[in-house]
């Protein structure tokens, strides 16, 4: 007889403890550990005889066959840019968002392309009924013959329906609302969804089919039981975006596949999430010459170049201690620039109440847009524009030094390909070969050096 073991999981991060605790030691949060009931032997084998997958046996490296299966295309460019090229057969893909954000729009959107290229595509929903996602498929202007719907939460359900159906792609939303009989844990709990997603891991790579799986996100903004199924899955994305703005990015957190931090744009409008060609563009589209505080930083997510416009605006306090809000920047970034600024440039920032934001909704979080954002405090603080032909590149240090950056040319050949004429960039110790025509480069050593370049005083 299989020995039954008590053990508390955190729901929250996934901890286990042989003991209740009031408060997770991992990560801190309180009432979250909750008894799971563990038997051990038996795990194994009922995986095995759900899914009919026999034992794997050793192999000799000489052996393997070198050759891969070649990556099924997917007909959404961003969407093929965020996975490194497009879908590996055999891959568990984990898309993680806010409720609202448009994760079920999106995957649906891609379902039906994919049903059109590839053939049967199986879309299993815990949350809608069929004739719900039907209301949205109908007012997306959604249609493919392909295309199956299937609403049910039982996993050895859906398995009997993927070895009847055998589609090339499954897509399960969510993951939180599967669960399987051989767990007493409740569906969305920690120990039902390690045990779901261990489940479609190994369906995944038996029988070759890429399985997308929709994760919910807990008040902090990580996906439910983020150490569990991070370490799972192949690729781990997230849509993210501002619910009061219409882009969406789609960011690569992990992928095995492929390079990490890569950015696919979508802006969200009537018929769906429609893919944005060329963000800089649309991020300037609404940009206002010659108005103090604005700044164009030149940044990078993955191997993608973008160009942002950072504003920010200082003004005196009224009060003993000044305000500082950044919105879609670093807070602490924030607190360091501006002290290099009070330290290094002498602006009388500590009378003045500073505020930062990043235009259409984004978060920057690299240091090679620090110069940016002290050239637009700078210009707030003496009241005087920047350039509109000039775009900035660079790390703020903390004695005022400006610090190398990484990709150089190719920021500089987007900044180019949007029309600016010159560049701000830290002093270079080697002459570069490959640095884009068209574009002035200006080299400063020092913040107070680039800032007298840009915002020269009367």
């Amino acid at each position: 007889m299989a020995k039954t073991r008590t053990k508390y999981v955190c729901q929250n991060c996934g901890r286990q403890s042989p003991r209740m605790m009031g408060r997770c030691p991992a990560c801190g949060e309180f009432n979250t550990m909750v008894e799971a009931i563990e038997e051990g032997g038996r795990a194994d084998g009922l995986r095995r005889s759900a899914l009919g997958v026999p034992r794997a046996q050793p192999q000799r490296l000489a052996d393997v066959a070198a050759d891969c299966d070649a990556r099924l295309p997917v007909p959404v460019a961003e969407f093929n840019r965020v996975l490194g090229g497009g879908i590996v057969p055999g891959s568990l893909i984990l898309i993680g968002g806010e409720p609202g954000i448009g994760k079920s729009t999106l995957i649906l959107q891609v379902c039906a392309l994919l049903a059109r290229d590839l053939g049967p595509v199986l879309y299993v929903s815990g949350e809608e009924s069929a004739r719900q996602i039907k209301m949205r498929a109908d007012r997306l202007g959604i249609a493919a013959d392909d295309l199956y719907l299937l609403t049910e939460t039982n996993l050895s359900h859906i398995f009997d329906h993927v070895l009847s159906l055998n589609p090339a792609v499954l897509v399960i939303d969510s993951i939180q609302t599967t669960y399987t009989d051989e767990s007493e844990s409740s569906p969305g709990s920690v120990t039902q969804v390690r045990e779901c997603a261990s489940r479609l891991q190994a369906l995944a790579k038996s029988s070759a089919v890429s399985v997308f799986m929709v994760g919910h996100v807990t008040k902090e903004g990580s996906i439910a039981g983020p150490r569990v199924l991070e370490h799972i899955v192949d690729t781990v994305l997230y849509l993210e975006g501002d619910p009061f703005q219409a882009f969406r990015l789609l960011r690569s957190v992990k992928n095995r596949f492929g390079a990490t931090n890569e950015v696919g744009v979508f802006e969200m409008q009537q018929r769906g999430l429609v893919e944005v060609p060329n963000p800089s563009e649309a991020f300037l589209a609404e940009r206002v010459v010659n108005a103090p505080g604005s700044a164009i930083a030149i940044t990078m997510e993955g191997t993608r170049p973008l160009l942002v416009e950072l504003q920010a605006l200082t003004s005196p306090t009224a009060f003993g201690n000044p305000r500082r809000t950044p919105n879609g920047v670093d807070f602490n970034r924030m607190l360091l620039i501006s002290a290099v600024l009070s330290k290094r440039v002498g602006l009388r920032l500590a009378e003045q109440d500073i505020f930062v934001n990043v235009i259409g909704g984004l978060k920057v979080s690299e240091p090679a847009s620090d110069l940016a954002m002290a050239a637009a405090m700078a210009s707030s603080y003496h009241d005087r524009p920047l350039p509109a032909d000039l775009a900035f590149v660079g790390e703020v240090g903390l004695s005022g030094e400006l610090r190398a950056v990484g990709q150089l040319p190719a920021r500089l050949s987007e900044a180019a390909k949007l029309g600016f004429k010159r560049a701000l960039i830290p002093k270079l110790r080697r002459k570069l070969e490959d640095m884009p025509l068209g574009i002035q480069i200006i080299q400063a050593r020092s913040l107070a050096e680039a800032l007298a370049v840009a915002v020269p005083r009367e």
